[in-house]
């Protein structure tokens, strides 16, 4: 019963507990891996620590055993006559201080290395020093390896010892040091007192390790104790949220439902209002050609009046729906040459305008190799027809000198439609960007029109909006350097 009572309890909130488990698990790794790169920082520092206290504590350990003998040297020479007693408790004072260093674990090799007459003698027990000083010591043989290491090291700092009497020492295997000494009694340099020491600190880095593991566990049992204290406290909470947020959700999806559909209804009675006088533009020139219908020019006129009235239907297509089906717009079946499109809007729609000598002229440069798209004639007219219209109505000229041009890229496969001016061009306002890289004469409601009304600011959005958002073209406006301006389509074939 508890169980199936817990199941449920948690299968009410599986959104909220994978989320709060994936965050414990993280939490979790972060900690693991905190203590990770503690112990190892902490392993460094201690590595480089003992690096340091080992070479130290391998100097010290010499200077005091090389001080040791230095005094009892030193006592030799004051007392100069021994009976062979006394003589034999030195030999024997002379014998600890060479074999208590290898007593201990750290030291590998110990000797007192001496020059006498240009001549080196090796010294490693009271009896030989005893010899060494009643002259009967033979001097060092090189065929002998006993205390090779130690000669080798000396001979590379011979003269440097003698001149600076300083301790020189260096690391072998990153754990054994070689060490000299001076050996100077009564301040005299005799020779050096080499040992070979190899200190031991594994035990204390041992020791804090284990202590810092257990420092860790316990640090982390009680971080894992504390989240699941917060995941119990926080699941009542996450309860209360839900049912809170449960019917905040469903009024915001009322308000925003109620707030779209507001805005399809506003966008579409101002598309509305923006095509009517294109439609009603058309229809004047279609009761015209009507009007003008002979026998002679019968299939020119009629030609064109079916061309007109599929504008027309477009347009009101446009007005009936809102979202168009995608097919109606980019489909196989289409062929759509846009130098024919262009051509048609010039002849049969700019120019048709009564006072068109004094307002503008058209200059084309159509290249006759660019492909034809698969997009909707009646689209492409959509999109061309405001781009030029804009640079008569914001040419600010009493004449306006338009230029379009098509050209083929056939290096990248793509088409370049380009429609300038020699106006006054572009309010640099309105080609600033906003957040999403769209210029601002692109946006709607936005134009360059002395006196706003209804109709202002939807020609350049609409033909962006079909250019770019329908067709998947790239659309661009752009001031030129002597003045007006510049639309660039780029089709992608």
């Amino acid at each position: 019963m508890f169980r199936k009572s817990f199941k449920n309890k948690v299968s009410k909130y599986r959104f909220e507990i994978k989320h709060i488990t994936i965050f414990f698990t993280v939490l979790i790794l972060f900690q693991i891996v905190m203590v990770f790169v503690q112990k190892t920082s902490l392993n460094d520092f201690l590595s480089e620590t003992q690096d340091w206290y080992k070479r130290y504590s391998a100097e010290r350990f010499a200077i005091i055993t090389s001080t040791s003998m230095e005094l009892l040297f030193e006592n030799l020479f004051l007392n100069k006559s021994f009976s062979n007693l006394e003589d034999e408790k030195i030999v024997y004072s002379f014998n600890v201080i060479f074999k208590t260093p290898l007593i201990q674990k750290s030291a590998d090799d110990i000797c007192l290395i001496l020059i006498k007459d240009q001549r080196i003698y090796v010294v490693d027990s009271g009896q030989k020093l005893d010899d060494y000083l009643r002259g009967i010591l033979p001097p060092y043989d090189s065929n002998v390896h006993t205390h090779s290491e130690a000669l080798n090291f000396f001979l590379s700092l011979k003269d440097k010892i003698k001149g600076s009497e300083v301790i020189y020492s260096n690391l072998v295997d990153k754990k054994t040091f070689n060490i000299l000494v001076p050996f100077v009694p009564n301040g005299e340099y005799l020779g050096v007192m080499y040992l070979k020491v190899t200190p031991d600190f594994s035990f204390l880095t041992e020791e804090i390790s284990s202590n810092f593991d257990k420092v860790s566990l316990l640090y982390s049992s009680l971080i894992f104790l504390g989240l699941i204290a917060i995941f119990l406290v926080s699941s009542q909470a996450v309860k209360e949220r839900n049912d809170a947020q449960k019917k905040l959700y469903e009024e915001h999806a009322e308000n925003l439902e109620k707030q779209i559909k507001f805005e399809k209804e506003s966008l579409f009675t101002k598309r509305i209002y923006h095509t009517h006088h294109k439609a009603e533009k058309i229809i004047g020139f279609i009761k015209e050609d009507v009007r003008r219908l002979e026998p002679d020019n019968l299939e020119v006129i009629k030609d064109r009046v079916i061309t007109y009235s599929n504008f027309i239907s477009r347009i009101i297509y446009d007005m009936k729906w809102y979202d168009q089906e995608i097919n109606t717009i980019v489909n196989p079946m289409f062929h759509t040459d846009i130098n024919k499109v262009i051509r048609f809007i010039i002849e049969h729609v700019f120019l048709r305008i009564s006072s068109k000598n004094d307002m503008f002229e058209f200059n084309t440069d159509l290249d006759d190799s660019i492909p034809k798209v698969k997009i909707n004639e009646f689209v492409v007219w959509e999109i061309l027809e405001p781009l030029i219209q804009n640079s008569i109505d914001h040419g600010n000229k009493r004449s306006i000198n338009i230029y379009i041009k098509t050209k083929y890229d056939r290096e990248n496969d793509c088409t370049f439609v380009t429609i300038e001016d020699d106006g006054v061009g572009i309010v640099n306002e309105l080609l600033n960007t906003n957040e999403d890289g769209i210029k601002k004469i692109f946006l709607e409601n936005e134009t360059t029109k002395s006196h706003l009304n209804i109709n202002s600011g939807y020609g350049c959005y609409i033909a962006y909006q079909m250019a770019v958002g329908r067709c998947g073209w790239t659309l661009d406006a752009e001031n030129l350097v002597n003045g007006g301006c510049r639309f660039t389509i780029k089709i992608q074939n």
